[in-house]
């Protein structure tokens, strides 16, 4: 048997549908935000920012002990110059002394070279300490972009929340003026086909953007006005009201 609503009752599925709509518009919205992208790009951006300050941190570490060893060679070679020193301070011996002086000689030339590698590596760490502080600035303002465009996003979201729990209230309400045999049909639709409901406004289906042809506006016309009939083209409920142009 053929569902029967008052055209009153039926008009009421048109509010239901706009705010089904809002509330579709609203989800692509949230889905759709511009800062979304932004966060990501920024999310992606610091994670290749943290890597590589983790690398550039493990070759400071790896210079830093290599700076280590070379400054306790150095420091061994100054014990041993200051012991032979020493030693020929309190020897008699003259070819104890010749054998002190060359070894102090081959000492010396030692610490020389040392110190020159010394130079180098605190030159070269002094770079890589430059750069890791470059990398951890750049991260770190990276990291408040991300949070100013978080906030900026949360605030959106707030908004978009606000607008759909409003959107939700109305529909319910309108939804608990419908009859519950309507209402099931609509939802019905609705989950079926994305339209519960559509205005036949001068021939032309709402849901569907297509004006009705000769043969179904003459099905729509031979309905009685509690008659639910549904469209042709996008299968919601075809409300008909005085701009139907029946």
């Amino acid at each position: 048997m053929a569902l029967k609503a008052s055209p009153d009752d039926q008009a009421l599925l048109l509010d239901l549908q706009q705010f089904d709509t809002r509330l579709q518009q609203l989800a692509h919205r949230a889905k759709s935000l511009p800062q979304l992208a932004r966060i990501a790009e920024l999310t992606a951006a610091g994670d290749a920012l943290r890597r590589r300050l983790a690398e550039q941190a493990g070759t400071v570490e790896d210079t830093e002990a290599e700076l280590k060893r070379v400054e306790s060679d150095v420091t061994i070679v100054e014990a041993r110059m200051a012991r032979d020193s020493d030693r020929m301070q309190h020897t008699a011996s003259v070819k104890d002394v010749q054998a002190l002086e060359q070894e102090l000689a081959a000492l010396a030339k030692r610490r020389s070279d040392l110190e020159d590698i010394e130079l180098q590596v605190m030159e070269r760490l002094e770079g890589l300490q430059a750069d890791l502080a470059g990398t951890q600035s750049e991260l770190d303002a990276n990291a408040a972009v991300l949070a100013e465009v978080t906030a900026e996003r949360d605030a959106e979201l707030g908004t978009i929340d606000s607008e759909r729990s409003h959107a939700v209230a109305n529909r319910s309400t309108v939804a608990g003026k419908v009859p519950a045999d309507l209402l099931a049909l609509y939802e019905k639709q609705k989950e079926r086909y994305g339209w519960g409901a559509s205005h036949l406004r001068g021939g032309v289906s709402s849901a569907s953007g297509v004006r009705l042809n000769e043969s179904d506006m003459a099905v729509v016309r031979s309905a009685a006005p509690d008659d639910v009939v549904l469209c042709p083209d996008s299968n919601a409920i075809l409300v008909r009201t005085d701009e139907s142009g029946i």
